[in-house]
Order: C-alpha cells, then sequence, then structure tokens
C-alpha cells in the first residue's frame, strides 16, 4: 500500500483490489504520524507559497521570449551531442509540468524554466531529449540522462526542492 498527500491536502490511499477496508484502516492508523508531520509541513508550505509575488503578465511574456530565444539553441546543441531528432518546441506557462515530450517528438517547455539556474535548465532539456530515446522513467531513460549529465540527480534534487516555489509565482 501507498500513501500520497495532494495538493489539495487531500489523502490517496493505493492498495491492492482485496484489500480490506479494516487492512486500510490499520495502514492509515500506523501512518498517522507520518500523515500529520507531511500535512503540517504542506500546509506551512502553501501558507509561505502565498506570500510569494506572482509574476505580472509582461513578466511572464518577458521570461517567454527568453525561453524563446534561449531553449532552441540549447535543445539543437544537446540533440546534436545525442544523436536525437526533434520536433516542433512550445514554450508554455503551465502550473503543473517543466517540459514535456510527446510521440511524434514535439517538444514544451516552461517559460519558468529562465528564473532556474542554468544548470537545472539543462537538465530539463536533456530529461526531455532522452524521451527520443526512451519514452518513459525506466532504468534505461535514467542511464541516458545519466550518460549526458552525470550530476543530473543533483539537479533533479534542485527541481524537486525549489521547483513549487517557482511555479507558486505564476499561480
Amino acid at each position: 500500500m501507498s500513501l500520497e498527500i495532494r495538493r489539495d491536502l487531500s489523502i490517496c490511499v493505493r492498495a491492492p483490489m482485496r484489500t480490506s477496508d479494516r487492512e486500510i484502516q490499520a495502514f492509515l492508523k500506523e501512518k498517522e504520524n507520518w500523515i500529520g508531520r507531511h500535512l503540517a509541513e504542506m500546509k506551512m508550505r502553501a501558507a509561505a507559497q502565498k506570500q510569494i509575488p506572482k509574476l505580472t503578465n509582461a513578466e511572464l511574456r518577458n521570461l517567454a521570449d527568453r525561453a524563446c530565444r534561449i531553449l532552441p539553441q540549447k535543445v539543437a546543441a544537446y540533440a546534436a551531442k545525442m544523436g536525437v531528432t526533434y520536433g516542433r518546441i512550445t514554450i508554455r506557462n503551465q502550473k503543473t509540468r517543466w517540459g514535456s515530450c510527446s510521440a511524434k517528438g514535439n517538444l514544451n517547455f516552461n517559460c519558468l524554466l529562465m528564473l532556474m539556474p542554468e544548470d537545472v535548465v539543462d537538465y530539463v532539456v536533456v530529461h526531455e531529449l532522452c524521451h527520443r530515446i526512451e519514452m518513459n522513467h525506466s532504468a534505461a531513460f535514467w542511464a541516458q540522462v545519466g550518460r549526458i549529465i552525470p550530476d543530473y540527480r543533483s539537479r533533479k534534487a534542485w527541481l524537486k526542492e525549489h521547483g513549487a516555489e517557482i511555479m507558486a509565482r505564476m499561480e
């Protein structure tokens, strides 16, 4: 069984189909302290994010313009290094994703990447281009990422630690 605390602070329990309500309740009771700690932490984080200044439309346009200049160059350079092709590149101001790669090879990037350190931006670009080789997050996928960016774990950790704060500037 597993637990997920969602953005709206609801709790989702994933369990095998034949798990009884009694087993689920016992699991929740066992995880009560963990749930309490994480709910409190998420509430504090949500309160802190409300204090973060929101980006204006003009600032978002400037970020998108910058992303339109910078990201295609990065994509072209890394794609050549990796020996992969790609389709269209689209820059958006998304609330939940930093980037994506479609089955047709089209790439989408969040303009908020321009608020991040360059090495983290490079990680996101390489991550999406690696989907041109592996359309999943398997061990083979991460091996491809690691081949291009050996320290990708620290960049991924930076994104996990600071990403929500950056996303909160757009909401």
